[in-house]
């Protein structure tokens, strides 16, 4: 079989297993789809199937394989968050400010707080090598777990309130106003972590030069035949998506930030 061949019989497992479990299994009460899709992608990954059947995952999910798949998530995943940028109301963001910072502050910090102590602990009861590259401080490592367990999973969370129902109501705003502020700032804190100054200064200037485009680009959509706005749409999320990664906020913040160009 040739890549291609073998790339398809890995989308069709992907994409029928969660689908079968979900459907056949009748677990939409109580596991939606998304999260049978999160179980079945961990028990079809290296720690599971790689380790019960190395053979067969290695000829599934080989490294040229799992390239071409990579490309597919990231692209999915920006859409995602671009989507989420579409659907923030900058109105309500803006009139509830003080209550949004606050919250997000908090669901930030909290899970932060609680990671850093946690590696902390670790860090004095054992020896974290194995976790460690040989060059990071040990306050790195601390603040690295403690910004992991503090990573919102945006994307899921879309998924979560679409099913619900509740993603345009007030509820589901509110929820987007703190995870849409809080997955920004979790990329600033990385740039913290790695101490690269030089990296913030380009955020900054990235962000200040993001202002000036999207307030051309809003103008622009207008402007464009019906036709033409979901195709310049994307142009805009990669081009947006690639300075967030050139400037190290990582395609993740510019994703966002792509979608917030449409936003209301």
């Amino acid at each position: 079989m040739n890549t291609t061949e073998i790339f398809l019989i890995a989308m069709t497992v992907i994409l029928t297993v969660p689908y079968l479990v979900w459907r056949l299994g009748k677990t939409d009460y109580f596991t939606p789809l998304v999260v049978v899709q999160i179980i079945s992608g961990i028990l079809l990954g290296p720690g599971v199937l790689g380790a019960g059947y190395p053979a067969v995952y290695q000829f599934v999910f080989s490294p040229t394989v799992m390239a071409s798949l990579n490309g597919i998530a990231w692209w999915a995943v920006m859409l995602f968050v671009m989507i989420a940028g579409v659907e923030l109301d900058f109105k309500e963001l803006w009139v509830h400010r003080r209550e949004t910072v606050l919250t997000s502050g908090l669901a930030l910090g909290v899970p932060l707080a609680f990671g850093c102590l946690a590696a902390w602990g670790y860090l004095g009861l054992s020896d974290a090598s194995g976790w460690m590259g040989p060059l990071a401080q040990p306050w790195q490592f601390v603040a690295g777990v403690g910004m992991a367990c503090a990573v919102t999973a945006l994307p899921i969370l879309i998924l979560f309130m679409e099913k619900m129902a509740i993603l345009r109501q007030p509820l589901g705003q509110r929820i987007l106003r703190y995870a849409s502020l809080d997955d920004i700032a979790i990329w600033g804190v990385l740039a913290l972590i790695l101490m690269d100054w030089q990296r913030v200064e380009r955020q900054l200037a990235f962000l200040l030069a993001y202002g000036f485009f999207v307030w051309g680009f809003r103008r622009l959509m207008p402007r464009l035949p019906p036709a033409d706005r979901g195709y310049v749409a994307l142009i805009w999320l990669a081009a947006v998506a690639l300075g967030g990664g050139l400037v190290g906020l990582a395609f993740h913040g510019g994703r966002l930030l792509g979608g917030c160009g449409h936003g209301r």
